[in-house]
């Protein structure tokens, strides 16, 4: 290799706050890039060395096609050298379809459908006995076998258990030339004109032939079978005329006793995406929205007259209510009567409708003579305003009385009766993929065996596949979670994961393998796991680039670049490049906190709290175990344990929506408890997560404290705005007035790719101020209200130093660490953890009570060690006015600050779901269940020693 290529060189780097810098990166090495939130690590490696690779990919392509993709602008750089092709994982590129499940995303599910389609065993879902399928030749000589001088009728089936009056049915078939049919199990003759009864289902069979069975006329009885597999699309019915019995043959598969059969399998009939494979009532989603009926009728005491029906109110001169009261008198009942007195057989045909038409009285809709209509009940006309068409009122209305249950038809399987009935060593598809990724590689690889000769012999390659990628899963610490598990529940650290084992699972060599932070949401346990994943990727003849703040990745890696000093405007530069051992010789902020010299403190006294507690008994949601947990207030709770062990579950699916229900009447159902005790302890839930702040670029830190209000009203008085007569509005780049109107005040044109991601453009009259040149003359202190927007945090602290009402808001976002940050960044731009801090800060600028319960899921996502001893400041000042905060967490700096823990476990998936312990940190650290404790007391002891880590250089 030669000098050149044995390095990627980036040459004068200017992207975003990069200070023209130099970085060499060794190839085919693991090297970590660190620093503080915002000092340019993702401009350097994303929007430099990942954009610049991705450009020369594109440049590759023919003229014609980088006409359709438009140009991709090159980043700000001099040169990059040494650079292979890019792939790059992000944590933001989650998919929130509720189709998208791991199976799906790791292409495993693929294999399964494709293993079960080639070698699946069928088996029936009426009669549960094994499909046959049958040859002509095998059912003659079936027919010879078991009906040797009797009388038959050989019949070939055409319509199983539908309904119909089928007129034109019989009319075609006496054109063939047939003249009897079997309707319902008799045989009849066919007449002009003859039908059926359209409500009901029925069974037809057209009669081909009437014989004895005899050596004689073997001829006539193979044209005759022949015929009736024609006719009856591969099936064919014989029925014993002696003892009227039947007995069913098929080309295709079939159930020998009821006669169902099956279509040939295909991989698509194994897919809850398709219409082959998917459960006809839940459209393979496993879930459907049901109408309430609680929330319809909220308290039986009341009479209908008084309004019990919440979705219709009070009485009003309405049909709807003229139908209830006919149905009511027809039952010698009336619309006063207590909705509790009326029997239940009533209230059902009240909410879902009557069989029989309902009289409505000439007197009430002014007629000569009575009216009949049909009643189809409450629940279908809430349902007709469920659908797509209704306007987002109407669909918001219907929302209050509906409820998301699980499929009644597939019972959350997703899949029709007939994928699910085929079967592998005694388990179905479904069944599979519902299993914890460790539990099904057990089952796959022992799943040898029990195959027979044929299943074997087409299995063995799909097999090795599917354990192969398996494999990888489990290597990335994700063996807790199913095939099933929907990608949309996943965490931003779980589904980049994913991502990476199905990179390793690719074996490319010689690519450049960007990563934003793989560690988070992952236990000290299986980040061993990862770095030994990433490891191997680099083994293999890769280049592998992490963008991380974990203290065992960075001494893990070949080489180490440390971005600085600061962030924002004061960050940009390379404070450090080099092996990690070189690095702990150096004095950067990060080698600091590694050797010791700046550490996060543990706090000399553990809170003793205000004595009160919110208690939850029985809560078994996923893979809790019946667990009862008490949440002592005004602490610092952590909640612990590996990834999978049922801390999201327990704080975020079950503590959480009972708070806000209670205190909101928020329509988020909890999961399974018992009951909870404690409530009226608190008066408030906030809940931080690391959610978007808002799903377009319009939303930006500014608007969402709403500081951006108070600076419209700041433009508004200035004596500028109000000889123009300016409102607020003005200033607002959402409506028209003051925005630009030929990019509507976005900044930028969107172009749209016909097969890559949408490319977005400064805007060439606004130049991507978002406001129109009149707006831009009103100015403060200078600067215009886009040069406002376009201010960093910490800019924005000095300018408003004199305005109260804005500076409070913006103070706290520099509090929490934000400082680099600017006011108008697009929220889509902003990290998950950024996200999480904005609301945090959002949340204490307002006025707080004392009694309020904060909730926060891994709150260190994307922070380095200088932004967490930030952070938890900012928590510690919350608990120390009486608040409660829960925080959900595997960093130990985090989890050695609190006062109380709660650790879950012993593992992930069925193996988790238990309380292990719950103390002060000193506590836990003695015990001897689950893995926490064993790094804990490392991390105590570490911290008595002075914190130096230097010792674990690799």
């Amino acid at each position: 290799m030669s000098k050149e290529t044995e390095y990627i060189d980036v040459y004068g780097a200017r992207v975003h706050n990069l200070k023209n810098i130099d970085v060499r990166i060794p190839r085919n090495s693991l090297t970590v890039i660190t620093g503080l939130s915002g000092s340019g690590k993702s401009s350097l490696a994303f929007d430099t060395i990942f954009a610049e690779g991705q450009r020369r990919y594109i440049e590759t392509f023919s003229a014609y096609a980088r006409n359709f993709l438009g140009g991709m602008e090159r980043p700000d750089i001099d040169k990059i050298t040494g650079l292979s092709p890019v792939i790059s994982i992000e944590q933001k590129t989650t998919n929130k379809n509720p189709r998208s499940t791991v199976g799906t995303i790791t292409e495993i599910y693929d294999y399964f459908r494709l293993l079960f389609a080639r070698a699946g065993i069928a088996y029936s879902y009426v009669s549960g006995e094994r499909m046959v399928k049958y040859t002509e030749e095998q059912v003659l000589d079936l027919i010879h076998k078991d009906y040797v001088g009797k009388r038959i009728f050989i019949l070939a089936p055409l319509v199983h258990s539908r309904k119909g009056h089928y007129r034109e049915l019989f009319e075609q078939v006496r054109r063939k030339g047939y003249l009897y049919v079997r309707v319902d199990g008799e045989v009849k003759e066919i007449v002009h004109g003859m039908k059926l009864d359209r409500y009901k289902n029925h069974d037809i069979e057209v009669v081909i032939d009437k014989m004895v069975v005899n050596d004689k006329d073997d001829k006539r009885l193979s044209d005759s079978v022949v015929m009736a597999m024609k006719q009856g699309d591969g099936l064919l019915t014989i029925l014993d005329a002696d003892i009227n019995q039947a007995r069913h043959y098929s080309k295709r598969l079939m159930d020998p006793v009821s006669g169902i059969s099956y279509k040939e399998p295909a991989p698509n009939n194994f897919s809850f995406n398709s219409p082959e494979g998917a459960c006809p009532h839940c459209k393979g989603l496993g879930f459907v929205d049901l109408i309430d009926v609680d929330k319809v009728i909220p308290d039986p005491n009341l009479s209908i007259y008084e309004g019990a029906i919440a979705p219709l109110g009070k009485y009003k001169n309405t049909m709807i209510f003229w139908q209830i009261a006919s149905l009511l008198e027809r039952n010698e009942l009336t619309l006063k009567d207590p909705v509790g007195t009326i029997p239940e057989d009533v209230i059902n045909e009240i909410l879902y409708g009557s069989t029989e038409r309902i009289k409505i009285k000439s007197s009430l809709i002014h007629t000569t003579s009575d009216y009949f209509v049909e009643y189809e009940g409450l629940v279908k006309y809430i349902q007709m305003l469920q659908d797509r068409e209704a306007s987002a009122t109407a669909q918001k209305w219907v929302e209050q009385f509906s409820k998301t249950a699980v499929c009644p038809h597939c019972h959350g399987s997703r899949l029709n009766q007939e994928a699910l009935s085929y079967r592998i060593y005694d388990k179905n598809i479904q069944q599979l993929a519902d299993m914890d990724i460790k539990d099904l590689y057990e089952w796959i690889c022992a799943v040898d065996e029990h195959l027979e000769e044929k299943q074997k012999l087409i299995a063995t390659e799909i097999l090795k596949e599917i354990r192969s990628r398996l494999q990888f899963l489990i290597d990335v610490g994700l063996d807790y979670l199913s095939l099933n598990r929907s990608s949309v529940s996943l965490s931003g650290g779980e589904s980049q994961r994913i991502r990476l084992a199905t990179q390793i699972g690719s074996q490319l060599v010689n690519v450049l393998y960007i990563l934003d932070e793989p560690s988070i949401g992952l236990h000290q346990r299986d980040n061993l796991r990862l770095i030994n994943s990433l490891k191997k990727l680099r083994d293999a003849g890769n280049t592998v680039i992490v963008v991380e703040h974990d203290k065992d990745m960075m001494l893990n890696a070949d080489y180490v670049v440390d971005m600085g000093p600061r962030a924002g405007r004061l960050g940009g530069e390379v404070v450090f490049q080099g092996t990690p051992r070189e690095m702990l010789k150096k004095d950067t902020l990060t080698s600091q906190y590694l050797t010791g010299e700046q550490k996060i403190d543990v706090p000399a006294k553990r809170r003793k709290g205000n004595g009160k507690s919110i208690i939850l008994h029985g809560a078994r949601g996923n893979n809790l175990k019946n667990v009862d947990v008490e949440f002592p207030l005004g602490k610092l709770i952590c909640v612990t344990g590996v990834s999978g062990s049922g801390k999201s579950t327990l704080v975020n699916e079950t503590l959480q929506p009972i708070l806000s229900q209670h205190f909101y009447r928020s329509l988020q159902d909890p999961l399974p408890y018992d009951s909870i005790e404690g409530m009226e302890n608190v008066d408030k839930v906030v809940n931080v997560d690391q959610s978007p702040l808002g799903r377009t670029p319009r939303s930006n830190p500014a608007t969402y404290t709403g500081v951006f209000s108070d600076i419209r009203n700041l433009f508004v008085s200035l004596p500028e705005a109000k000889i123009r007569g300016y409102k607020p509005g003005r200033f607002s780049f959402n409506v028209t007035g003051g925005r630009c109107e030929a990019c509507s005040g976005n900044g930028y044109k969107t172009i749209e790719m016909n097969f890559l991601p949408d490319v977005l453009v400064p805007c060439e009259v606004c130049h991507g101020k978002r406001y129109n040149r009149e707006t831009l003359e009103v100015r403060f202190k200078g600067k215009s209200i886009a040069d406002v927007l376009d201010m960093t945090i910490n800019r924005a602290v000095e300018f408003f130093e004199n305005i109260p009402s804005i500076l409070n808001k913006i103070k706290v976002l520099q509090d929490v660490g934000l400082g680099y940050i600017k006011l108008g960044q697009p929220s889509t731009t902003l990290s998950g953890g950024e996200s999480q801090r904005v609301k945090l800060a959002t949340e204490l600028s307002k006025r707080d009570t004392g009694k309020t319960v904060y909730i926060l899921d891994e709150p260190t996502t994307g922070l380095h060690f200088e932004d967490i001893r930030v952070l938890m400041n900012v928590l510690n000042r919350l608990v120390d006015k009486g608040n409660t905060v829960i925080v959900i967490e595997h960093n130990l700096d985090v989890i050695k600050q609190a006062d109380y823990i709660i650790d879950m476990g012993p593992d992930g998936g069925r193996n988790g779901g238990q309380v292990l312990s719950a103390s002060t940190p000193e506590q836990v650290a003695k015990s001897e269940k689950g893995y926490t404790p064993k790094y804990l007391k490392e991390e105590l002891d570490l911290y008595k020693k002075g914190n130096d880590s230097s010792d674990k250089v690799q």
